[in-house]
């Protein structure tokens, strides 16, 4: 197996890689002299931008702007981001912004942080930030692993899903949004999650959003997921709490390797379980011929400044 679907490296072809990116326009902030975000001509053509915007068609630049005002200030950032996507959703400018969903993302530069919308994010191509966590049963029988179905109603709907997963607000630290999203996702007590779940680093990728997805499909969505485990007895039962997921069923690590080969993970999540297979010694070299393109695969460089705090 190896990773795809995902936005094209360009070791594989430097030049067609290269037309490509030069064909977006680059999200920066004021004094920020790093891309924040690859914007799509074509979501540049329909974004009611206003006067608030510097908006560069030969250099392909978008930053906000208010004369007179130093926009180093971030609220006033926010207030522009934040006014121009709600002109576009109140004029249904975009499918994506339809689920508009009342969270901010944070948007990390070298020097200065912001907030986004969530809905926003991919029309900006930004990195975003979320929390995924795999809980598992030792048994006699072997390792098995709790996952959902996600709600039919919901992106992605009817796919397998890791036992808990979300997005990562602004201001919340990651274990404190693992802790809260188990509670609202599997019903795990709380005291359960701090004493038992175990940091394990991140993953990163980029990929382009498709029908699934909800929304506009090609839009481009650069990731950084913080990873959890959790080993639990046979007593401790995951069950649903709010409207994201159907059921849970305990599985064998061969009936979830079955279920990935058939793609039935959303996505994302099929990316968490390889790195789960990968730390806990089933997916190995011996078995996989395509380990090491695998590995490096998960950790993706991104183009863009990654958080240095959260």
């Amino acid at each position: 197996m190896i990773v795809t679907g995902c936005f094209p490296y360009r070791e594989d072809d430097p030049e067609a890689h290269d037309r490509l990116v030069s064909s977006y326009y680059q999200f920066f902030l004021l004094g920020c002299r790093k891309s924040l975000g690859y914007v799509l001509p074509w979501v540049v053509e329909k974004m009611p931008w206003g006067d608030e915007w510097i908006v560069d068609h030969e250099q392909k630049r978008l930053c906000p702007y208010v004369e007179g005002l130093r926009l180093e200030n971030s609220s006033m950032q926010n207030q522009v981001i934040d006014a121009t996507l709600k002109e576009a959703q109140n004029t249904g400018t975009f499918k994506v912004l339809e689920k508009w969903r009342n969270e901010l993302y944070t948007v990390h530069g070298p020097d200065q942080i912001i907030s986004m919308e969530r809905s926003g994010s991919p029309l900006f191509g930004i990195i975003t930030y979320g929390v995924h966590m795999t809980t598992y049963v030792n048994s006699r029988d072997g390792m098995k692993i709790w996952v959902p179905k996600r709600a039919k109603g919901k992106t992605y709907g009817g796919l397998l899903d890791n036992t808990v997963a979300g997005g990562l607000a602004t201001g919340e630290q990651p274990f404190e949004c693992i802790v809260r999203e188990a509670a609202e996702e599997a019903s795990f007590p709380e005291e359960l999650v701090r004493a038992t779940a175990k940091a394990c680093g991140t993953i990163s990728y980029f990929t382009l959003r498709d029908a699934r997805a909800g929304g506009e499909v090609g839009l481009l969505q650069p990731e950084v997921q913080f990873v959890y485990d959790m080993e639990v007895g046979a007593d401790v039962i995951p069950k649903p709490c709010d409207d994201e997921v159907e059921d849970f069923r305990l599985w064998t690590v061969d009936e979830v390797q079955q279920a990935l080969s058939e793609g039935s993970f959303k996505p994302n999540c099929a990316l968490l379980l390889l790195d789960f297979f990968i730390r806990h010694g089933i997916l190995t070299t011996q078995n996989e011929k395509q380990y090491v393109e695998i590995v490096s695969r998960l950790h993706r460089k991104l183009p863009f400044p990654t958080a240095t705090r959260m």
